[in-house]
């Protein structure tokens, strides 16, 4: 099973780059982040036409999740579902096969400080706590998405300069770890241990030409997923080209 994860910044801008995207690769799943749009606006015709089906939680201008699957999702949830309200639509989830998928849009967190920064680390704990909670953790479990924290120093362009800043915060990290503790390994670094692989890269300055970017979207994976994931790569050819989002796909395989 191909599982792929991709921050589009806005599906109705890039419904045309979802599409050859989905041409060219052919995933079983696509999680789709920043989707900007309501559910009643998302342009479903346009996958289900190409034999995927849709389920989405959006809302108008910020945030939306969705993913697109050839086989419909089971158990579809929209949202933490801890009882707090929330009126930002941030995560969606479905299993297929024996994989429950869990698509996230973590918060941004603007600035170390900030309202929106707690906002963030309270969303991360939320979202530890329904992960913890039941037997989720007791069957395969892929969490992907942007999680807006770069990992360690290997997964940003200048590790000394974004010391302390949003995205390599040590409370971020701190939040970060707290869902390793859950046994959730970062899929990549099964795989490839080297710096310099990057999922975004700032608009502003050529900083995709100079390849000053960070890793900030994540494939999580627990131990029943570990052995069944057997690749997992960067498609950079994603954020070249004409109106592409900043964020660049990421593609794992899973065996049977």
């Amino acid at each position: 099973m191909k599982i792929a994860t991709w921050n589009v910044n806005s599906i109705r801008v890039r419904c045309d780059r979802t599409r050859a995207f989905l041409e060219r690769h052919q995933p079983d799943v696509l999680c789709l982040q920043e989707t900007k749009v309501v559910d009643e606006s998302f342009p479903a015709e346009m996958f289900t036409e190409m034999g995927y089906r849709v389920e989405c939680f959006g809302q108008r201008t910020y945030n939306g999740v969705a993913i697109l699957s050839r086989e419909p999702a089971d158990d579809v949830v929209r949202g933490i579902p801890d009882g707090e309200e929330d009126d930002q639509a941030r995560l969606i989830a479905g299993r297929f096969g024996d994989i429950l998928v869990v698509n996230v849009y973590v918060p941004n967190g603007t600035e170390v400080g900030s309202q929106p920064f707690a906002y963030k680390l309270r969303w991360l704990e939320r979202l530890r706590l329904w992960l913890a909670a039941g037997e989720l953790l007791q069957r395969p479990l892929l969490v992907c998405g942007d999680f807006n924290i770069a990992p360690d120093a290997r997964d940003l362009y200048d590790p000394e300069g974004w010391k302390g800043h949003i995205h390599f915060h040590p409370d971020e990290h701190a939040a970060l770890q707290g869902l390793r503790g859950l046994g959730l390994v970062d899929a990549l670094r099964i795989h490839r241990a080297e710096a310099g692989l990057y999922t975004w890269w700032d608009f502003r300055g050529g900083m995709f030409w100079k390849d000053k970017g960070l890793r900030i979207d994540l494939l999580l994976v627990n131990e029943p997923l570990i052995p069944r994931c057997s690749s997992v790569e960067i498609d950079r050819w994603e954020r070249k080209g004409k109106s592409p989002s900043d964020h660049a796909p990421v593609l794992a395989t899973f065996t049977a």
